[in-house]
């Protein structure tokens, strides 16, 4: 069962590499493979066990994952220092934009709404 699921997971990166290097250099080849398992699994309406069972099983590795960006930050730290305010600016820059954005959007979806069910009554 693990194995299955593993190997649906390793067929959706390897497909979204190969899309990455013939039509998408823009996006990496594991972010398109996603983005079809994504859109495999809405089509087909639910999460087969063999891969919600690797899912699962990859799942409690993943703090893992977030030691190497820690060294990192261990290693540069005087780097980062000495660019602080500037991270700090576009930390905050980049804050107030998606937010803005975010909150547009969200009040043209409502307004969307609002006239969609007034025609509906």
């Amino acid at each position: 069962m693990l194995l299955r699921g593993l190997t649906w997971l390793v067929l959706f990166q390897l497909l979204g590499t190969a899309l990455n290097h013939l039509f998408l250099p823009v996006l990496p080849g594991p972010i398109i493979g996603l983005l079809l398992l994504l859109g495999f699994l809405v089509i087909r309406g639910e999460v087969a066990e063999p891969l919600n069972l690797a899912a699962g099983s990859l799942l409690r590795y993943l703090p893992l994952l977030l030691v190497p960006p820690a060294v990192g930050v261990m290693v540069y730290a005087a780097d980062i220092a000495a660019d602080f305010w500037a991270i700090v600016g576009a930390l905050v820059l980049s804050l107030l934009l998606s937010l803005s954005f975010a909150g547009v959007l969200m009040q043209r979806l409502i307004k969307r709404h609002a006239v969609r069910t007034e025609e509906s009554l």
